[in-house]
């Protein structure tokens, strides 16, 4: 059995429900899907049903789409998975990888979020991106959750 690309697991002390939230609600995700590095935050964009489309896009004056897919599963407050890939291999499906968010309860008021992103074959550069982007994004995202806010932004160009 061939292994995942890239695995992260954390645990984060919220509910199902209001991880499902953070990760399908645009307004909530400007608030922690943000590289501190870059400073810039960025919002998945979707109906979040499968087989719709979705944009990774930055939630600034330009709108720019970074990344895009397909939503493979949508099972709140379970599992979300979707296809990742550059615009430019949008209509390349050898190109595209996956993301899954796995969320289950783990104890009273404690929840394991295992992202998986699988698939990286087709764009080798891919792992190199994700591999520093899903630890900070996922900090962000667990510090949200328990603390009301992200970690802080440094100054950066995006």
């Amino acid at each position: 059995m061939k292994k995942p690309d890239y695995v992260y697991v954390t645990y984060i002390a919220t509910t199902p429900e209001k991880l499902w939230q953070a990760l399908v609600d645009v307004d909530l995700m400007r608030e922690w899907w943000v590289d501190p590095q870059a400073g810039c935050a960025r919002v998945n964009v979707s109906d979040w049903q499968p087989g719709s489309r979705w944009v990774h896009q930055r939630a600034d004056d330009t709108d720019t789409v970074d990344i895009v897919g397909k939503v493979i599963e949508s099972t709140p407050p379970r599992r979300l998975a979707f296809t990742w890939a550059r615009p430019a291999d949008a209509e390349d499906d050898a190109k595209h990888s996956r993301v899954a968010f796995d969320i289950e309860v783990y104890g009273d008021g404690l929840v394991r979020l295992t992202v998986t992103h699988d698939a990286l074959a087709g764009d080798p550069d891919m792992l190199n991106g994700i591999s520093g982007g899903w630890p900070k994004v996922l900090s962000n995202l667990k510090t949200f959750l328990e603390t009301g806010h992200a970690l802080p932004r440094t100054p950066a160009a995006h």
